[in-house]
């Protein structure tokens, strides 16, 4: 059913609201999603939203999933199309491929610049802006009548910055009068300015259903990421709150869960009454938001009986779909070992701490940096100057490390303060032409309230083991792995891997090396950070995509771009980890020598 169908289906006196989710990364991570979209869709959202991924980066996943959750669950449900490296040719199969599952909402979106790249460029001139997508697909005698159309609004402003708030709101009217059937918006944390906007909008003659946009704070961490990646204006009042706890995980859910149900209840008050929950595939807080507002209930149109039985049989086949994945990834045997009970049922309880690209790889929410699946910044290349020597990259990385840039294709953020206490191993291996890319000291039972290494509930315990990774040379790959076969057996685990996929490693093919976990009161042993394979190709094929990346910056056949290519056919991602957290300087000290 159509979204704006069911909208208008919906008295001012029951809202509505709709989940949004993205592909995951694992094929386990994919199969382990729909049992969650089960237990969310029991709670009786109007539909769901699946994202289309940065630079379509995830899209075969996207259909799929789409596919999935409409056609053979009955669940309406959105899927995400944007213009970034779409052709027509693309375009169509997409529709197409939609149509035939069954899907009949489309949000319509120019999408985010694909990471490393200096701005957003067009694949096809046909298609460079939303509004290219919505005329296409209302001018197509195939797909007009078929697709309800949403289309994205930005109350704080475009996140690109480049055009002002007049400007916008004619771009915004434009994608209405071109035949978009609703607004969906990007999150936002000023309640006041929100409406204030609103009103606005109506002032120009829009009178098409706004659905803001909400995303529950999950970590301060994260909180800072998007925020800065969206755009948003954020209140000092809750920047304040948050610096008050933002050592403490816990009660930054908990604060997010009570600001999201007071945002709700003030949009309510000002005539808005349905959301779109950016779950970035987690699901407690989303379910604690609609329980507070007592808002948990299936609506009574004409497929109701079957929402109430998509639950029992969404699990059934995910069950099924995982077994089907542990017996395929990388030719494996059917058995996946050492992940716990109750994979699924338990699936819930994995991601009480949001873990970054790390984590369990089964988790639906493994890997997740931003609601989009792309990079969480734009970064102008320009910092990273134009290198044509191996010396001038190894000047990038170790300018990043000292704090002269603030960012570089592989990471989207200054050198975080963990990363800072080992920045002399890091600034040697570098300097070697280990460029690193990702690390952690050791850490032997800090407090969970440990301005630099806590995280959790206060009156815990963490614990990390060392690890780092960097981009190497194969011979020094070859020099690294004959130190560790001879003298690091059952100390020092690590993987390597090039750019055709050869892969080399100490570990089992079902090892699980936990490099973070917490212990604290009343509950289980928390990992929040695990290296196994699956999740180091997972990175290992986005890790090298950076460098190819990084080169279509510069323009073909110049020395830049060969320099960066010919890296990327050459070198090795190389991940180390040392098993004693008590001796911290046992990582390091074992590098040394080489």
């Amino acid at each position: 059913m159509k979204w704006i169908d069911k909208i208008k289906q919906c008295e001012p006196s029951r809202p509505f609201y709709t989940f949004e989710f993205f592909p995951p990364r694992t094929d386990q991570g994919f199969a382990n999603l729909l049992p969650r979209i089960s237990r969310l869709n029991s709670l009786g959202p109007l539909g769901i939203s699946i994202t289309w991924g940065a630079g379509g980066s995830t899209q075969d996943r996207s259909l799929d999933l789409a596919g999935l959750t409409q056609s053979e669950y009955g669940i309406d449900t959105l899927l995400h199309l944007t213009c970034t490296n779409i052709v027509q040719e693309r375009l169509d199969d997409a529709l197409k491929e939609a149509k035939s599952r069954g899907i009949q909402n489309i949000l319509a979106l120019r999408g985010d610049p694909p990471r490393g790249q200096e701005s957003w460029i067009s694949a096809d001139p046909r298609f460079k802006h939303a509004i290219d997508l919505v005329t296409y697909i209302r001018q197509s005698k195939e797909y007009s009548s078929n697709f309800c159309i949403g289309v994205a609004a930005y109350p704080d402003g475009h996140p690109d910055g480049v055009t002002d708030r007049e400007t916008e709101f004619l771009h915004l009217k434009a994608k209405i009068d071109a035949g978009a059937d609703f607004i969906v918006t990007q999150l936002f944390y000023d309640v006041d300015a929100f409406l204030g906007w609103v009103k606005e909008i109506r002032a120009r003659g829009i009178t098409v259903p706004i659905i803001p946009g909400i995303m529950p704070l999950q970590t301060y961490a994260s909180f800072l990421r998007l925020t800065k990646l969206c755009g948003t204006s954020v209140p000092p009042s809750i920047l304040a709150d948050l610096d008050k706890i933002k050592h403490d995980d816990r009660l930054v859910k908990g604060y997010g869960v009570k600001f999201a149900i007071d945002v709700i209840k003030k949009l309510e008050n000002g005539g808005i009454h349905g959301v779109n929950f950016c779950t970035l595939n987690l699901e407690k807080s989303v379910q604690l938001i609609l329980e507070g507002l007592q808002w948990t209930f299936h609506y009574d149109d004409h497929r109701s009986n079957k929402l109430i039985n998509v639950k029992t049989d969404l699990t059934i086949s995910a069950h099924k779909a995982t077994d089907t994945a542990a017996q395929t990834l990388t030719d494996k045997p059917g058995k996946v070992s050492g992940a716990g009970k109750g994979e699924v049922t338990s699936a819930s309880t994995w991601d009480e701490f949001p873990n970054g690209r790390f984590g369990d790889f089964k988790s639906p929410a493994f890997g997740v940096q931003d609601p989009w699946g792309g990079s969480t910044s734009h970064p102008n290349a320009a910092k990273w100057g134009r290198p044509t020597t191996l010396d001038q990259l190894t000047s990038v990385f170790l300018r990043y490390l000292h704090s002269e840039i603030s960012d570089t294709p592989f990471s989207d953020g200054p050198l975080s303060e963990e990363s800072q206490v080992i920045l002399p191993q890091l600034e040697k291996l570098t300097k070697r032409g280990w460029w690193t890319v990702g690390s952690q000291p050791a850490a032997d039972g800090a407090k969970s309230t440990d301005p630099v290494f806590g995280w959790g509930p206060r009156g815990g315990y963490v614990y990390q083991k060392a690890f780092v990774e960097f981009f190497a040379p194969e011979a020094d790959v070859e020099r690294i792995i004959s130190k560790i076969g001879s003298q690091g057996k059952g100390w020092v685990d690590y993987f390597a891997v090039n750019l055709e996929g050869d892969l080399r490693t100490s570990m089992d093919d079902d090892g699980r090396n936990a490099v973070t976990w917490g212990v604290f009161p009343g509950q289980e042993i928390v990992q929040t950070t695990i290296i196994e394979r699956e999740s180091f190709l997972a990175w290992k094929d986005a890790a090298f995509s950076l460098w190819a990346e990084w080169a279509s910056v510069y323009p073909p056949q110049s020395p830049e771009r060969e320099l960066l290519e010919s890296v990327r056919k050459e070198r090795w991602l190389v991940s180390i980890v040392h098993h004693d957290y008590i001796h911290t300087d046992s990582l390091w000290d074992f590098l040394s020598d080489l």
